[in-house]
């Protein structure tokens, strides 16, 4: 009998055949029927082996699941026998409702029944009938070959690059955002976060509606400030005329943006900022409160006088952006107070840093940061725009310790993956293709932090936890600025290079920024891991999408309950309510905590920890109880300011009618 060197998947595609696959399966399902050792799995894989070898042909997979059934009975383990079968069976049922979203093609990758619903509802290419025309691998194929041409401009073969990128992309460790995902091998763009400026001139604002609309229907997300925007009842087309002001200027843009769906497959996100001494940011801070604006995460541009001038209990002059001159003074409380009790209610407007951004602003004689991506985690000048995606935490992660060697690596690739994508890029106008290129910004972030606490045993609400995420983020910070400096030896520094804070520091790197922590959504649910930097929301949660509800429950959460011989009837409990059950050991409570069970200011140092190292900006809700007060909001606002984060977005649980993430 022959030594067995290969086996064949159900896609035909032969692999090289790995015994101890065998042993993790029959040892899994020991577990699950509490019987059984390490020991004695590993004699069902030996007599499993011995099998195959009898057949004289390369096995399928089918073939070896039929000789383990046949060696667990032979070797009396009847009840992991069931065990192994039902979920032999179970695996199948879940293949064929697979096979059944994707037009009966197989999923090679073994994503999970959520991932593919949502690749089949956004992401997967459809021919002239609607139909499904690629498989999950095939969408990365798609992706990976698109980015990788841009080796030709540099006189690289582009081959061997697209098979590290699919191998990157196809194994779950970096995402592109979707915009990427989506329009990779067509002619629509390819980047997730712009910035368009908006005039005070009624011909160059509706310019600008009309590029917002054009970029938000190829995929994109829009920031805009309305700061230049003359005050409602200013003075307009000379003398008898009065300017309608920013509010009813957002009103506009938020009808337009309801008719536009992103590719034909999404709702458009934008984000609308006014300064915080603009002389309508009362009627700003209370737009929420007044109906609509759904489409827009709203925030207040806040200055570093306006802070000084509420520490010291002080007055800010409001000023008319036409004339630069003041209209009058308002307590800075005054303005405060309102956001206060405005966020308490609905969760906007938020707050953005405006001077602090500007300050880590290295390309300032580019331009001024006025905005920032939809989600608030990029500071963009105007027409400038980032290509995003993120790094899989849980990737890095074996035997309960973080591999840094291998975050390394894919911080690596990924930034070429990026800078790639800012020249294959299909740039829908002529401003945003000078400004991306010129400043070749990327937005490098991450997602699954709160799973790798899970994985290594830290709870998220501890020094421990702030300590880990300093680490995580100084070690994509310098393997990032590495690979940034790497390709500027290859390729050159960014064109907007000299005068910037990087020539001043000898630092020459291909890209002026690296890092924006994204929320990371979607593409999360792809992965299987928890959204960027957030806590978990639940251990077991439904929410809400296009593709209706999809029930989520935590894979690190179901290991750990397995690894306690947890009952299975406990883990079904937690996931219908998604409450811990008093059967599950302290030591697992005080890991597995989900956000409402986190108080607000361990969200803002895990916030502020990460911002220590990243050039741009974070995407991160502050979760707040339903009873939480006023001065509870205030507090949080306050610590983001004190410890550096460049903005802050906090949700009150139960505030809003409709919310996307729903517990049980």
């Amino acid at each position: 009998m022959a030594p067995i060197n290969s086996l064949i998947k159900r896609s035909g595609k032969r692999v090289l055949f790995n015994e101890h696959r065998i042993t993790e399966a029959v040892w899994k399902a020991m577990q699950d029927v509490g019987e059984g050792t390490e020991a004695q799995a590993e004699k069902v894989k030996e007599l499993t082996v011995k099998k195959l070898e009898a057949l004289e042909k390369t096995p399928t997979i089918e073939d070896v699941q039929d000789k383990v059934e046949e060696a667990l009975i032979e070797k009396k383990h009847v009840n992991v026998a069931k065990s192994y079968i039902l979920y032999r069976n179970e695996r199948q049922q879940l293949r064929e409702q697979k096979a059944a979203l994707i037009g009966g093609k197989i999923d090679e990758l073994q994503l999970s029944f959520n991932a593919v619903k949502i690749l089949e509802q956004r992401y997967l290419m459809r021919d002239e009938q609607g139909k499904i025309k690629e498989t999950p691998s095939e969408l990365f194929w798609r992706v990976a070959n698109h980015v990788a041409m841009a080796e030709l401009k540099y006189n690289n073969e582009p081959k061997a690059v697209a098979r590290t990128f699919h191998r990157m992309l196809s194994n779950l460790e970096f995402i592109p955002s979707s915009p990427t995902l989506m329009n990779a091998g067509t002619t629509k763009q390819l980047s997730s976060a712009f910035a368009i400026p908006i005039p005070d001139d009624m011909d160059g604002i509706f310019e600008s509606l009309r590029q917002a609309v054009v970029t938000q229907k190829n995929g994109g997300g829009t920031g805009f400030s309305f700061s230049r925007i003359r005050p409602k009842n200013d003075t307009a087309d000379g003398v008898h005329g009065v300017a309608c002001g920013p509010i009813a200027v957002m009103r506009i843009f938020e009808a337009s943006m309801k008719a536009v769906r992103q590719s034909g497959r999404r709702q458009g996100a934008n984000m609308a900022i006014l300064r915080v001494d603009h002389p309508d940011i009362l009627d700003f801070i209370n737009l929420k409160l007044a109906g609509g604006m759904e489409n827009f995460n709203l925030s207040v541009g806040i200055t570093d006088e306006f802070m000084t001038a509420l520490q010291e209990d002080g007055d800010i002059e409001l000023i008319n952006p036409r004339t630069e001159k003041a209209t009058g003074t308002v307590a800075a409380r005054v303005i405060f107070d309102s956001i206060l009790a405005v966020a308490w209610r609905c969760g906007d407007p938020g707050l953005v840093f405006l001077d602090r951004m500007q300050a880590a602003n290295p390309c300032k004689h580019k331009g001024t940061i006025e905005t920032t991506s939809a989600c608030g985690e990029a500071p963009l000048m105007p027409y400038e725009s980032a290509c995003e995606g993120s790094v899989n935490l849980t990737a890095c992660v074996k035997d309960g310790k973080i591999d840094y060697t291998k975050l390394k690596k894919i911080v690596t690739n990924a930034v070429r993956f990026l800078d790639n994508v800012v020249d294959v890029n299909n740039y829908l106008f002529k401003e945003m293709e000078h400004m991306t290129k010129a400043t070749r910004r990327i937005g490098l972030g991450l997602m699954g932090f709160a799973d790798v606490l899970f994985a290594i045993g830290v709870p998220y609400d501890t020094d421990e936890a702030v300590g880990v995420a300093e680490k995580i983020a100084q070690t994509i910070q310098e393997a990032a600025e590495q690979a940034s400096i790497a390709l500027a030896e290859e390729r050159g520094t960014f064109p907007a290079f000299k005068r910037s804070a990087h020539d001043k520091s000898g630092k020459k790197l291909r890209n002026s920024v690296l890092m924006a922590i994204a929320p990371t959504g979607t593409i999360s649910l792809l992965a299987n891991v928890s959204s960027g930097i957030e806590p978990n929301y639940a251990l077991a949660y439904s929410r809400t999408t296009e593709s209706g509800e999809l029930l989520y429950i935590n894979p690190f959460f179901e290991q750990a309950m397995n690894a306690h011989n947890i009952e299975k009837s406990v883990v079904q409990e937690v996931a219908k309510t998604g409450v811990m059950d008093e059967a599950i050991p302290p030591e697992m409570k005080a890991v597995f905590k989900t956000s409402q069970q986190i108080l607000p200011e361990w969200h803002i140092k895990i916030q502020a920890a990460f911002q220590k190292y990243v050039d741009g900006a974070i995407s991160k809700t502050i979760n707040y109880p339903n009873d939480a007060n006023v001065k509870q909001i205030e507090d949080g606002y306050l610590l983001a300011w004190e410890l550096g984060c460049k903005g802050i977005t906090v949700y009150r649980d139960g505030s809003l009618d409709v919310q996307v993430l729903n517990t049980g």
